[in-house]
């Protein structure tokens, strides 16, 4: 498995030049290094100074490179879901349509790049994964989709087996699904045909809140504009569970009240690539792993105290919305909307109060 690190900054302020000159940085400290640029323009070929395909293509030593196109990553997933079909159908009905006839949707960029990710990952072709989505936020929501499928499958799932629909129709479903289907529903109702896609949904649940699997760096510039969006991607980002690793700074140093703005990540300026070049840049990075391992993190649990610690830089309590269903608490910050799976040890209490210290929001149960 690899460690898969994204950069998150306002349009304009130089991430994808940051990306590639981290995945420099980590190919000659030795490590394979694969760059996935989401950006299917020719604007990062003329960045790296070569081509770039729709597969991974060596431009240097251990650094492999390549665009996203999601016509092709939509062939190759329809032929993942005609497989399935085949597997758990009789008479698969899909096997008519072609993946060459399949037009992209809006919002399956996401998906398909999430999906492409995890095949790199689970390949154990490489050390790190960086990912350039080009748009922050479809990024932020693309790492956050596991989490977020995984509870529409569970929430729905238990609400159809509670309802008089899911009750009347359990004995049914199993003679019907082994004579029509020829696929064995016995056990759990929907566990067995969900239970390939959830255990997918988990380990990419898992994955983004590991900060030595999945990490973010925020890129700005001393600009008004770009510190305040880089500050809302940092909070946004602790929605999905993402640990953010500390801040690049681009054209400049951020004055006093700007690095305290981003206390207690650390910062960095870094020089123009365009003045000094792409060596100046790599040397100044720092290593990505060390300054993920140390940053805080987005939740943290407390059974002594009954707490639930949830880091949320950037937000006040006027920007936060608490409810609790059942076993779940979702937060609401921002644009971002968070169910929170409580441990078992407080599954059953109720929320007692919350309140923010020190950019936490502080969950107390009783």
């Amino acid at each position: 498995m690899a460690l898969i690190l994204t950069y998150l900054g306002k349009g304009g302020s130089g991430s994808t030049t940051v990306a590639i000159a981290a995945a420099k940085q980590r190919a000659r400290a030795g490590q394979r290094v694969l760059l996935a640029i989401q950006d299917v323009t020719p604007a990062p070929a003329l960045l790296l100074g070569q081509p770039l395909g729709a597969e991974p293509a060596e431009i240097e030593p251990q650094l492999w490179a390549m665009q996203f196109q999601s016509a092709v990553l939509l062939e190759q997933s329809w032929d993942e879901v005609k497989a399935l079909e085949a597997q758990y159908l009789r008479t698969p009905f899909l096997k008519a349509v072609y993946g060459q006839e399949l037009g992209v949707m809006p919002g399956m960029d996401s998906a398909l790049a999430l999906n492409a990710l995890r095949q790199f990952d689970g390949s154990d072709r490489y050390d790190v994964i960086i990912y350039d989505g080009g748009d922050p936020l479809a990024t932020l929501r693309m790492l956050g989709m596991p989490e977020i499928l995984d509870w529409y499958l569970r929430r729905f799932r238990g609400v159809f087996q509670q309802s008089d629909v899911g009750r009347g129709l359990s004995p049914f479903l199993q003679p019907i699904a082994s004579t029509v289907l020829a696929v064995d529903w016995s056990g759990e109702m929907l566990d067995r045909s969900s239970g390939q896609m959830r255990s997918q949904l988990e380990e990419g649940r898992l994955a983004v809140t590991n900060p030595n699997r999945v990490a973010a760096f925020l890129v700005t510039t001393p600009t008004a504009g770009a510190v305040a969006t880089a500050r809302y991607l940092w909070g946004s980002a602790q929605q999905i569970g993402l640990t953010v690793g500390g801040v690049l700074v681009n054209h400049g140093v951020l004055d006093s009240e700007q690095v305290h703005a981003f206390a207690p990540l650390p910062q960095v300026p870094l020089p123009s690539v365009i003045d000094q070049g792409w060596e100046a840049a790599v040397e100044a990075l720092p290593d990505p792993a060390q300054w993920a391992a140390a940053a805080p993190r987005p939740v943290s649990v407390d059974m002594a105290t009954n707490t639930v610690r949830l880091f949320l830089p950037s937000f006040d309590k006027t920007q936060v919305k608490l409810t609790q269903y059942g076993p779940e608490v979702t937060i609401e910050a921002g644009d971002q909307r968070r169910n929170l799976l409580l441990p078992n040890a407080l599954q059953g209490k109720a929320v007692a109060g919350a309140k923010f210290q020190d950019q936490h929001l502080v969950i107390a149960f009783s």
